[in-house]
């Protein structure tokens, strides 16, 4: 071969090299399917153990102060790490049974707490009604509901509701601080509450023991101030005579006179 021939003849290529990325869309065999399935499931049932662990460390010890109650949930977040931390947040027992009451206007405070406006009255806390009458001829505007609480500090007292307002429970109901007992209505007398007999038969001022104190007074009562303090604590306006020296007595296991 002559030498000019030999100078533009082409190299021979030499074979590329096999990359391994030469046959990316190539479905995986069963077997290496099966066995990256079983890496996968033994790395997550590492993972438990361990998230556990730390779950109980994060629960028992919370940086900078001691260990948490059993009420508050901590969750980690999966993408920041990052703990967050949840009160629950329970809902008052007692409530303002007034709270709706158009006008609301406080008035003086006798055997119970008297008050003029229009509008739904709810019970305060949870509780069975045990009266529920528009025509109680003993009190002014007939109205007459009683019921006993169920729950909360002053469970086992008895609460009435009297004079110009329209029953809407029965007695037998279960009633909680979101049932609407009543309508009160402006019929000039307005209505009272207080504390009533464990009988319901009336007001517990008339007891011997709270000093045997009826309509003629003299007033305020202690038992009526006693109804007052706690209808004040829920953000009703407190009565006229409240913060006065009350009349009669305060048997035991009636909430005490703030103020």
């Amino acid at each position: 071969m002559s030498r000019a021939l030999a100078r533009h003849r082409k190299p021979t290529p030499f074979p590329a090299p096999r990359s391994s990325t030469a046959h990316p869309h190539r479905k995986p065999s069963l077997i290496a399917r099966g066995l990256q399935g079983r890496r996968a499931w033994a790395a997550a049932a590492l993972a438990v153990p361990v998230l556990a662990v730390s779950g109980w460390v994060t629960a028992s010890h919370w940086p900078g102060g001691p260990a948490r109650p059993a009420s508050v949930q901590v969750f980690r977040s999966a993408q920041a790490g990052s703990l967050t931390r949840v009160q629950p947040v329970a809902a008052p027992l007692y409530q303002n049974p007034f709270r709706s009451v158009s006008g609301l206007l406080a008035e003086r405070v006798d055997m119970g707490a008297d008050f003029a406006g229009t509008g739904p009255v709810y019970a305060i806390g949870g509780g069975v009604i045990t009266s529920a009458t528009a025509s109680n001829g003993g009190w002014p505007g007939g109205g007459w509901i009683t019921y006993r609480l169920t729950d909360g500090p002053d469970a086992g007292l008895m609460v009435y509701v009297a004079e110009d307002v329209t029953p809407t429970v029965q007695v037998g109901q279960q009633v909680s601080a979101s049932t609407v007992i009543a309508n009160m209505y402006n019929g000039g007398d307005g209505i009272e509450t207080g504390w009533a007999m464990p009988d319901g038969a009336s007001a517990e001022s008339e007891m011997a023991a709270a000093g045997g104190i009826s309509g003629g007074g003299p007033f305020p009562t202690m038992i009526g101030l006693s109804f007052d303090s706690l209808l004040t604590s829920l953000g009703a306006p407190a009565g006229s005579g409240s913060g006065q020296s009350g009349n009669g007595l305060l048997p035991a296991g009636y909430p005490a006179v703030s103020g």
